[in-house]
């Protein structure tokens, strides 16, 4: 006997949601997404986002987890949560990792 297991719902994926991942969609420019996002979040928040960013291409290029946290000064839990989506989560960063280290070999 087989079960349908569907995927459970996630918390913050709902109309509203959508609708702001739609929002960056339609953005063209670096400097689209910059306006967007400062109008968006605070100064700290994309400072945070930022940090993890950064975290997530250190991971990326093999950089040890103490020695990202010495590089993009954020703490270690950061380091490892950010690790852990970068391996186990929903293939955001991969895909743009991805899709940045793709289109540097080609120049």
């Amino acid at each position: 006997m087989t079960t349908n297991r569907s995927q459970p719902k996630l918390s913050w994926k709902n109309a509203k949601s959508d609708d702001l991942f739609r929002a960056f969609t339609r953005l063209k420019t670096s400097e689209e997404v910059a306006n967007f996002c400062r109008d968006l979040m605070t100064e700290a928040e994309i400072k945070e986002f930022a940090g993890r960013w950064a975290v997530a291409q250190e991971l990326d290029r093999g950089t040890p987890q103490r020695e990202v946290v010495k590089k993009t000064g954020v703490s270690i839990a950061t380091v490892t949560r950010t690790n852990k989506w970068l391996k186990r989560g929903m293939n955001g960063y991969r895909l743009v990792l991805d899709r940045i280290n793709k289109s540097q070999s080609r120049k």
